[in-house]
């Protein structure tokens, strides 16, 4: 015997028992009705109130398994657009193990969707990460650009449009990223460049590198451990530093290059000895060299402008005053020793 014959005969058999049961209620309401004597009239009463009463219940049994159905109707109608918005979303144009055709029972129906449902579910969820990562790692490093604070490096805060999860979409993000990466390492690259610079110039001005670095931006000193600033503002003080610094290597250079020759011209008349210039051949040498050709440490500090200046003006004194040789190269002698 199949399904169907087995449900149709336990339909019937349970009709049957309703039957025989309410025939066998009412045979022995009518027993009650002869022995009480209860007259015609109020034997059809109850006997239309029972019809009503029993009707009502069928009623709200019938409404009750409607609005089942109902239910059932609109859980399997948002699966289906919701699956079919999932496949628009990530850019899928079908699931292997989606049955084409639904078939069967509601429930049945709905039961054959769910485990694709789920799947998609799924993928929507990893591929929303995927977004988040490569989103916030571009939030984060335009930020970094921009010159502004970032506070956070989780991503799950990141808003993702859940709209467009395709695979195309995402390679775009990745594209973006890829080229926010080379934009920052271009950056980092020419603060390096720049810090060298500064290191340069500050060791041959005889200045606190360190300390003009850290005026441009504090984060650029490497013993904050702070990551480093790269934004345009930085990178413009940087430039402008290294302008000012060279500007500064270009006067000192001229001004030893002047008093380089005014001391060569003082000797000249004073017939100094070239073992008394050797100790100012460092000054002396500058007459015909670039400031790009200076890179000694040291070579342009202010205290060799200003001790050169004090001999200039020592040799201008000496000059005035009428003193043999024995008396001069004594004084040269101290005032190399000073020096």
């Amino acid at each position: 015997m199949g399904m169907g014959s087995f449900q149709a005969l336990n339909g019937t058999r349970s009709s049957a028992l309703l039957e025989t049961s309410c025939g066998y209620l009412l045979q022995e309401l009518k027993m009650i009705w002869d022995e009480v004597g209860e007259d015609l009239f109020e034997r059809e009463k109850i006997l239309l109130e029972l019809e009503q009463e029993c009707l009502e219940v069928y009623r709200r049994k019938v409404d009750t398994a409607n609005i089942s159905r109902t239910r059932l109707h609109q859980q399997l109608a948002e699966s289906e657009a919701e699956f079919t918005h999932l496949l628009l979303s990530l850019g899928e144009r079908s699931l292997p193990r989606r049955p084409e055709k639904m078939t069967g029972t509601l429930k049945e129906q709905i039961k054959s969707i769910s485990p694709a449902l789920k799947e998609m579910q799924l993928r929507r969820e990893d591929r929303v990460k995927q977004f988040q990562v490569v989103q916030g790692q571009i939030e984060r490093i335009s930020a970094e650009i921009a010159g502004q604070p970032v506070y956070n490096d989780t991503f799950s805060n990141v808003v993702v449009n859940e709209n467009d999860l395709s695979l195309k979409k995402l390679e775009e993000y990745q594209n973006e990223l890829e080229r926010l990466h080379a934009e920052k390492s271009d950056r980092l690259g020419r603060i390096e460049n720049y810090i060298g610079i500064i290191q340069n110039l500050a060791a041959t001005l005889g200045m606190d590198s360190s300390q003009i670095i850290t005026k441009v931006h504090p984060s650029l000193n490497e013993l904050s451990r702070l990551s480093k600033n790269i934004s345009n503002g930085t990178l413009e003080k940087l430039d402008t530093t290294v302008n000012s610094l060279q500007a500064e290597k270009h006067i000192r250079l001229e001004r030893l290059q002047q008093l380089g020759k005014a001391l060569a011209n003082l000797w000249n008349l004073m017939d100094t000895p070239s073992e008394d210039r050797q100790y100012f051949f460092h000054v002396t040498s500058l007459s015909s060299v670039s400031s790009d050709e200076i890179f000694t440490t040291g070579g342009l500090t202010l205290n060799i402008v200003q001790q050169v200046l004090k001999t200039r003006d020592y040799i201008h004194v000496e000059q005035r005053i009428p003193v043999d040789d024995i008396t001069i190269k004594p004084r040269m002698k101290l005032m190399k020793s000073n020096f």
